[in-house]
């Protein structure tokens, strides 16, 4: 028995040894490999390499031969001098676009072609991210010769230019006056769609990214001028978008305190649109059937209405198509408020007021809901909130779960405002109140409570679950697990 022991562990010591050996990194291994670019930094040794001697150029040329001469670690994506030859030469001719190019194939640590990782996200000093694929593969380009090591980092030889690809939002913005799209999305800036924008507009530092915090698609949509995630857009032709816009003016009937602001358009050209991006880049051969938004709308991907090849960006896919036909069905989504997401209490103590996780005997998940015992008082009230209601009717639901051991009623109100008067808050802007229905006991479905008609498109703040008008403890009780708003076609 001990001689097996002592074989085993000579046998994985020797495993363990092979296994450092062909794990290790050539950047930590590079000052026995006898490489003479080793005693020079890497603005030196591209110059040195005939092969890339333009690009080694351009780095003197932009100033980033002085960069790749500091003490800190780099990677550089070479390319060719053949690639150099090919590239377009009103970048050759631009001083600041031949800087943004050259910053494009340098990033900051070195990064090995031998990796663990079958993809990496490589930030660089143009502030793109490219992506390094295996060992062969940066962004579209092909690693010609691998790891060729300096004193202060690496450079891989490649095989074609990495000239900086536009993000969704810059090309977004290169449509200017061509794409009633891409005009609505840009005048987002000085529009305000929500109350929240009109903060950030004036807190934004002005600059290339300011967009991202005042843009009021940007900030509620997704920042497609962000360059680290990847989006898919849709963006449609005129007579497309135009007609979805139509579609939707019944059900966002808003009015403006100016003139010659037409809200409801504004409105749905955003409702529209909102529906349109994706937090992934998809692929033409990965796009699914259907989409589903941020905001829970279906969306159906017709590709045949796609024109065009897909556009490839810095930081994901832009389609453009035809049109992208959603259901009024499937755009008009239902509102639901989760009881346990109060925003407020009135004639009730904070101790009265428990946050239940339960399990449904029927369906046996389990779910969380509020229940209110022994408020203290009578008429207590828990208040919600909620964006973006119709200008159209609604049916009214909830599911209420009373597991007293009598039966209680309370009722659902909906004010616009309230206003405080000697201490005392006033509930004002009634939209409708519902009458008081009886909460049976462990009645587990759901309930049709009412209807009501919103003659605008508005946001509602003050949802109002009222208890009973009595003090009597058992009475006065409240429970709520969600309310459904769903909206009805006209």
């Amino acid at each position: 028995m001990i001689v097996l022991n002592l074989n085993y562990k000579r046998l994985l010591a020797s495993l363990l040894t092979i296994a450092l050996v062909s794990c290790s990194n050539p950047w930590d291994d590079r000052e026995n490999n006898g490489d003479a670019n080793l005693g020079v930094n890497l603005s030196e040794a591209i110059a040195n390499t005939n092969e890339v001697s333009m690009f080694g150029a351009l780095l003197v040329q932009t100033g980033y031969d002085k960069i790749l001469s500091e003490s800190k670690t780099y990677t550089v994506f070479a390319p060719t001098n053949e690639a150099i030859y090919q590239l377009d030469k009103s970048i050759l001719n631009d001083a600041k676009a031949l800087k943004l190019f050259v910053a494009n194939h340098i990033a900051l640590t070195a990064y090995s072609s031998v990796r663990s990782g079958g993809k990496t996200q490589i930030k660089m000093f143009s502030d793109k991210y490219l992506t390094f694929t295996g060992s062969t593969m940066i962004d579209d380009a092909t690693i010609v010769t691998a790891d060729h090591y300096a004193a202060n980092g690496v450079f891989h030889i490649i095989n074609k230019a990495l000239t900086p690809k536009l993000n969704i939002w810059q090309y977004i913005n290169s449509k200017a006056g061509v794409s009633a799209t891409s005009d609505y999305l840009l005048s987002l800036k000085d529009f305000s769609i929500y109350k929240a924008d009109i903060d950030a507009k004036a807190g934004a530092i002005p600059g290339f990214l300011a967009d991202s915090l005042s843009n009021s698609y940007l900030r509620n949509v997704y920042n497609l001028n962000n360059e680290k995630n990847s989006y898919t857009l849709f963006l449609m032709q005129d007579a497309g978008y135009n007609a979805e816009v139509d579609k939707l003016k019944p059900y966002l009937i808003k009015t403006s305190n100016v003139p010659t602001i037409d809200s409801t358009a504004i409105y749905s050209k955003f409702f529209t649109l909102r529906d349109m991006a994706y937090p992934k880049a998809y692929k033409l051969n990965e796009l699914p059937a259907t989409l589903i938004s941020r905001f829970g709308v279906e969306v159906p991907v017709d590709k045949t209405q796609i024109v065009g090849e897909p556009i490839q960006l810095s930081n994901g896919i832009v389609y453009i198509m035809k049109k992208v036909d959603v259901p009024l069905a499937k755009r008009l989504v239902t509102t639901k408020i989760e009881g346990e997401k109060n925003d407020n209490f009135f004639n009730a103590t904070r101790s009265s007021i428990y946050y239940r996780e339960r399990r449904d005997p029927l369906l046996g998940t389990l779910y969380s809901d509020l229940n209110v015992l022994n408020p203290g008082a009578s008429l207590p009230w828990i208040t919600y909130s909620a964006k973006d209601f119709y200008s159209t009717k609604y049916k009214v639901y909830w599911r209420a779960i009373n597991e007293q051991t009598n039966v209680f009623q309370q009722r659902v109100s909906l004010y616009g405002k309230t206003q405080v008067v000697n201490n005392f808050t006033n509930f004002t802007d009634l939209i409708v109140t519902f009458p008081y229905i009886n909460v049976e006991l462990n009645f587990y479905e759901e309930v049709l409570i009412g209807e009501f008609t919103l003659d605008k498109a508005r946001d509602i703040n003050f949802i109002s679950l009222i208890g009973a008008n009595t003090t009597t403890n058992g009475n006065n009780s409240l429970t709520l697990d969600y309310l459904k708003f769903v909206p009805v076609l006209k």
